[in-house]
């Protein structure tokens, strides 16, 4: 691995911890949100990563794969999920939301996972800054070598 790719591969780390602190602040901002119907309730959403993988040729072996030709190459999106959890329901009959029965129905967030997500993903975006500012210092290192 080159130190290039050192910065591809940090960068599109912070990519996908800026879109997991996206999705932290739209759960949180709907965590109290109600709504008429299971249905129109608002589920908590988790984006959905996986190593981004790029297929590399052999040098030798008349260009076949070889095992273990494939290196991880960074943080790929699959895309963002909602939580299958239950809706809770409450009844509140003088809610204008609420249905015949005077049931409303909240959001199944849970703020106090969310704010773990957002710690975690806050950390790991640091930890990516540190890694780009490390391979730049041995970037910078390694041109005063000559001289």
């Amino acid at each position: 691995m080159s130190l290039y790719s050192i910065f591809n591969v940090a960068g599109s780390g912070m990519a996908a911890q800026s879109l997991r602190l996206n999705t932290v602040a739209s759960n949180l901002a709907n965590a109290e949100s109600v709504s008429g119907t299971p249905e129109g309730a608002y589920r908590a959403r988790e984006p959905l990563f996986a190593t981004a993988q790029k297929q590399q040729l052999a040098q030798l072996g008349g260009g076949n794969g070889s095992p273990g030709a494939e290196t991880g190459e960074g943080v790929q999106v699959l895309g963002i999920t909602e939580s299958q959890d239950a809706i809770p329901q409450r009844y509140e009959p003088g809610n204008p939301l609420a249905n015949a029965d005077g049931y409303v129905y909240g959001s199944n967030v849970n703020p106090v996972d969310e704010l773990v997500n957002m710690i975690s993903a806050s950390r790991s975006y640091q930890n990516n800054v540190e890694v780009m500012n490390t391979a730049k210092q041995l970037m910078l290192k390694t041109l005063t070598l000559g001289q």
